[in-house]
């Protein structure tokens, strides 16, 4: 009886030591990725952008580097500098094709989009890559090699004309020794550019802009919707490079609908606001538990 109550007292003293000796759970310090953000073209569409950048900022998603082709080029170049939101949208509401557009006669486009560098500067008085605030990636698309190009430093006036150049309506853009128009050629939603920069989570923003079977009302209608078909049927390589793709539903608005910002910035948050679990919980570790979220 004495060797079954040493061998018991010896066992629960064994199992005492090893309770203490067993390692505490750790609290494992989350690091989230980097996150950048690259918009799509899309003309007065791409006003919806402000909105998914309303909500991310609202709801605290972070954006680290961003990249945009033709207008995304334009709000993110904007967004890059420092930008508020709200005067952005107000500059949104008042612009009109003359703003950044000058008619011309010439075998290679309708008009000149020289005025967009001064359009840039209602935003801010950054001139070059160097002095914005957040590390930035203009998209044109190479009318030589058929390649996208990015532009990441030097002058930023340039550059998102070139990535502003619609074939067809603008002049394309001589640079660096290259002939440059639309970046949405090459890149229309300019996710390798974020990751280029960087970027760990890609968000990309795409603005469809086909619509249902209506008919055409101008020549600009023509030209945008055959694009549209041509991407739609196109290899998007690009969508395989998102993490997440948001898809604001502009498609019942003109390509220079600009006195319907308050509409279309409506449809970028709606986009924003159906993505936020998923980025909240990919981006900032909630979905994970006994985590450290480290916001830095």
């Amino acid at each position: 009886m004495r060797q079954v109550a040493g061998w018991l007292e010896g066992a629960v003293r064994r199992v005492r030591e090893f309770a203490r000796a067993r390692p505490s759970r750790r609290r494992v310090a989350y690091r989230r990725p980097k996150v950048g953000l690259a918009l799509g073209g899309g003309f007065a569409r791409g006003i919806s952008h402000i909105g998914v950048l309303r909500v991310f900022e609202e709801h605290k998603i972070p954006i680290d580097c961003i990249a945009g082709t033709s207008v995304g080029a334009l709000i993110a170049s904007a967004y890059a500098a420092g930008s508020s939101l709200d005067e952005m949208e107000r500059q949104a509401e008042v612009t009109h094709f003359r703003d950044f557009g000058r008619w011309t006669l010439s075998w290679l486009g309708l008009a000149s989009n020289e005025r967009l560098e001064n359009y840039l500067h209602r935003f801010s008085t950054a001139a070059r890559f160097e002095e914005l605030k957040m590390p930035l990636a203009v998209a044109a698309t190479d009318l030589g090699s058929g390649e996208a190009v990015y532009f990441t430093e030097g002058e930023i006036g340039p550059p998102l004309r070139a990535s502003c150049a619609y074939p067809g309506l603008f002049l394309p853009v001589e640079l660096d020794g290259r002939i440059l128009v639309d970046g949405f050629l090459a890149a229309p939603v300019p996710v390798e550019a974020v990751r280029q920069l960087g970027a760990e989570y890609v968000i990309a923003v795409y603005l469809d802009a086909s619509r249902a079977a209506e008919k055409p009302d101008s020549m600009m209608d023509v030209i945008g919707r055959s694009f549209s078909i041509m991407q739609r049927h196109a290899h998007r390589n690009w969508r395989y490079r998102a993490d997440v793709v948001l898809e604001p539903d502009v498609t019942n608005f003109d390509w220079d609908d600009f006195e319907q910002t308050p509409q279309m910035i409506s449809a970028g948050e709606a986009a924003a606001r159906a993505a936020l679990p998923r980025l909240r919980g990919e981006i900032l570790g909630e979905s994970v538990p006994d985590i450290i979220r480290q916001t830095a």
